[in-house]
């Protein structure tokens, strides 16, 4: 049975070149920086998460959530083939239990902060927001897109960014923790404008600061899907 059984939906994502050098303290043992033709990114994620069960369990009041988070590309060979994957700095959610749970059970890097979002689709326009408050301001991260989903582009920016089926987390320098996140490809929505009003430095650490005053490579919307996490173990 899956550890967790969700929907992710409507995820809004911004996608930043950061140098190499940057993500190396966030960079778990046994893995090394995934690149999408040269470039290192980070990205901002912002989605919904839909049904949630837990080992099978749906959870009263912990069913339909936002999270927002900031990830990085890796690697690792087990052996017999190369598994892409992501890494968490951080993931924010609005309910201390998830925090609890994800911290202790897969020592992740959550925190729990007061959340909303707004999804409105008016005639083919389709506009997704999340939003968070750090201290006594409020972060947001708005999508506008075009309402009609298409199928990703084998070898495209939008391929690489969506389909990291594994997750890595760095527990110590020594010690690194693996599970996998299974799910169909997605499709996207075409973007046509976006919004991100986030204090970088104060919601991540002085070390992503600069990030107050870059534009993002590229923002996608991608509609999601049910997702499994599961196969938990120390690499």
């Amino acid at each position: 049975m899956s550890f967790l059984k969700t929907e992710w939906r409507k995820l809004a994502i911004a996608n930043y070149q950061v140098p190499p050098d940057a993500l190396l303290p966030y960079l778990p043992d046994k893995t090394e920086l995934d690149l999408w033709q040269g470039r290192c990114y980070v990205s901002l994620v912002g989605f919904m998460f839909l049904k949630t069960k837990l080992l099978g369990v749906p959870i009263p009041f912990h069913r339909n959530f936002e999270e927002v988070n900031l990830r990085f590309y890796v690697k690792h060979h087990d052996g017999s083939k190369w598994k892409r994957g992501v890494v968490f700095i951080k993931e924010i959610v609005p309910k201390p239990i998830l925090t609890l749970v994800a911290n202790t059970v897969y020592k992740e890097h959550y925190t729990t902060h007061a959340m909303k979002h707004h999804w409105l689709e008016t005639g083919n326009n389709l506009q997704v927001e999340y939003a968070w408050k750090t201290g006594d301001e409020w972060q947001s991260f708005k999508v506008n897109a075009d309402a009609t989903p298409s199928a990703l582009q084998p070898g495209s920016e939008a391929e690489f960014i969506t389909e990291h089926y594994w997750g890595y987390t760095k527990v110590c320098k020594n010690k690194t923790f693996e599970y996998e996140v299974t799910h169909p490809s997605w499709e996207v929505y075409p973007t046509k404008s976006h919004s991100i009003d986030i204090d970088f430095g104060r919601v991540y650490g002085s070390g992503f600061g600069f990030l107050n005053s870059e534009q993002p490579t590229s923002v996608m919307l991608a509609e999601g899907s049910t997702i499994t996490v599961e196969n938990r173990r120390r690499l």
